[in-house]
C-alpha cells in the first residue's frame, strides 16, 4: 500500500476493473465457486445490492483510477431471522497480495458494520487459503466450522472453513 492508497465506496465506474479482479479468481483459483467469468452488464446486480449507508456495503481501495481490491459486506441470507447477519468477503486485484490492502479494506468495513444493527459477521473461506484466514483472524475471526468437499469446482472437491466476529 502506498500514500496514494485510498478506501471508498465503489462506484458504477468501478465495475471493469472489479469484474477483471473477480475474474482472475474465477479463471485460476477456487476463491470463489463461479465457474464463468462475469462480465460488467452482469455484475450491476450484483453491484446493486449495495448502499452508500447501512450496512452492506462495497468498499475499494483505489490510488487515482485504478482498483487494488475490494471488501463488502452484504446479507447472508435472506430470512427475516437473518436480518442482523453479514456475510463479507474481499478480493484483491492478483499482483498486490501482502500489502495491507486487505487490511485497508477491511478496518472501515469492519468499523461501519459495528455503529450498525448487525450482531454477526460471517466468511466462508475456500481451502487452503492461508492468507485470507490469517486475515480474518487478524480482526478477530474464529473459525466454526469446515464444509469438508462441499463444491466441485474443475473437478476438484473445495473444502470452505467458515468464520465469524461478533461485533
Amino acid at each position: 500500500m502506498t500514500p496514494e492508497t485510498i478506501v471508498r465506496l465503489a462506484s458504477r465506474g468501478d465495475l471493469p476493473e472489479l469484474a477483471s479482479i473477480y475474474n482472475h479468481y474465477v479463471t485460476s483459483s477456487h476463491a470463489t465457486f463461479d465457474t464463468e467469468p462475469v462480465t460488467v452488464e452482469s455484475r450491476a446486480g450484483w453491484f446493486d445490492r449495495f448502499a452508500d449507508i447501512g450496512p452492506h456495503r462495497l468498499l475499494v481501495a483505489a490510488e487515482g483510477d485504478r482498483v487494488l481490491g475490494c471488501a463488502s459486506s452484504a446479507p447472508y441470507r435472506e430470512h427475516p431471522a437473518f436480518a442482523r447477519t453479514v456475510e463479507v468477503g474481499i478480493y484483491l486485484h492478483p499482483d498486490l497480495h501482502s500489502r495491507g490492502i486487505g487490511s485497508a479494506l477491511y478496518r472501515p468495513l469492519l468499523d461501519n458494520l459495528r455503529s450498525e444493527n448487525i450482531h454477526v459477521a460471517l466468511a466462508g473461506i475456500a481451502l487452503p487459503n492461508d492468507a485470507s484466514v490469517a486475515l480474518h483472524r487478524k480482526f478477530g475471526f474464529t473459525e466454526v466450522g469446515v464444509f469438508p468437499e462441499y463444491a466441485v469446482k474443475n473437478g476438484t472437491y473445495i473444502s470452505s472453513v467458515w468464520m465469524q466476529i461478533q461485533l
